[in-house]
């Protein structure tokens, strides 16, 4: 009660311990707010962004050459000139690039040496009707790695006018003989092409089904051959098992299944001993470890046969 007789209260209608618990509520934002922030701070965030950083880049021109090559589809084949704007101008679509500046004007080639650029663009199936944001580069790597003579491909788009090939080649290998064609293999044995090109005269000469695929085996037999590489001109594959080497001489070397780098050093021991490489030999078979079978020429086996007749027999004296 104060000095006027009345008595002294709070003006709220709470007890003051709810009181404070309200206020301290108020200065507190209730739990959802403090996980995901009010609808004003996130206003503010949102607003924040630049627009350009939340629309796709390019969104603007793809949406504007899409409506307007929609609309020269539409007229052109409403018209029934479709087919002959194609045949001059290309696919509409790469059609209204090219008007906006993004046409393919200028090709790259780099890491070829056996192709020629022209081969290059056959294959990729590039010309100059087309345009550089329609171009799939994985349907083009694809298209170029499909060729042989490509091992691997990169595309790559420079806009607004510029495409860029880098090519890896592969090697030719050597000449491969199948059912009486002949090819040009790369080391793994893919055929590159057909031989038709003298260039590749001096390759190794492989002979034989699967011979393409094992002829690094024939390159080691060359390397064990020593000084006797030189007159090696080419190996057949034999059922898939062995080793028939041609010299350059025509004579035919019958090598193992196994151990054909020892047969070698045989045969190069006979000829540095022997030269029998310079006799009238047909074969030399070194199939057999303990000895070696030799077939001669039709000439040299009837003189062999008429000097056997002239030689002594045992017990029986000497036929005059």
């Amino acid at each position: 009660m104060d000095g006027g007789g009345r008595y002294l209260q709070s003006m709220t209608a709470y007890p003051a311990g709810v009181v404070a618990s309200r206020a301290a509520s108020d200065r507190q934002p209730p739990r959802f707010k403090k996980f995901f922030g009010s609808s004003r701070s996130v206003r503010r965030r949102s607003a924040g962004i630049p627009l350009e950083k939340r629309v796709p880049r390019y969104l603007g021109t793809w949406l504007t050459v899409g409506f307007l090559s929609g609309v020269v589809t539409l007229g052109l084949w409403q018209g029934g000139h479709l087919d002959t704007f194609i045949r001059e101008h290309g696919q509409p679509h790469h059609a209204l690039a090219r008007v906006l500046g993004l046409g393919l004007e200028s090709i790259t080639i780099s890491g070829i040496a056996q192709m020629s650029a022209r081969e290059v663009l056959s294959a990729a199936g590039l010309d100059s009707k087309l345009s550089l944001p329609f171009l799939d580069v994985n349907d083009l790597r694809e298209r170029l790695e499909r060729v042989p003579m490509v091992a691997s491909a990169t595309v790559r788009k420079l806009y607004p006018n510029e495409l860029v090939i880098t090519l890896t080649e592969r090697e030719p290998y050597a000449i491969w003989q199948n059912n009486g064609e002949l090819f040009v293999i790369a080391a793994d044995g893919t055929v590159i092409d057909l031989m038709q090109d003298e260039r590749y005269l001096d390759l190794p000469f492989v002979v034989g089904e699967n011979a393409n695929v094992r002829s690094k085996e024939y390159f080691a037999l060359l390397d064990a051959a020593g000084t006797l590489k030189g007159r090696i001109r080419a190996g057949t594959l034999v059922a898939g098992r062995r080793w028939t080497l041609k010299m350059d001489n025509g004579m035919d070397v019958r090598l193992p299944e196994k151990g054909a780098a020892d047969a070698l050093a045989r045969l190069v021991k006979l000829e540095t001993e022997q030269k029998i490489l310079e006799k009238d030999v047909l074969a030399i078979d070194l199939r057999m470890a303990d000895r070696v079978v030799v077939r001669l020429t039709e000439e040299a086996a009837l003189a062999r046969a008429e000097s056997l007749k002239k030689k002594p027999m045992r017990g029986k004296g000497v036929d005059t």
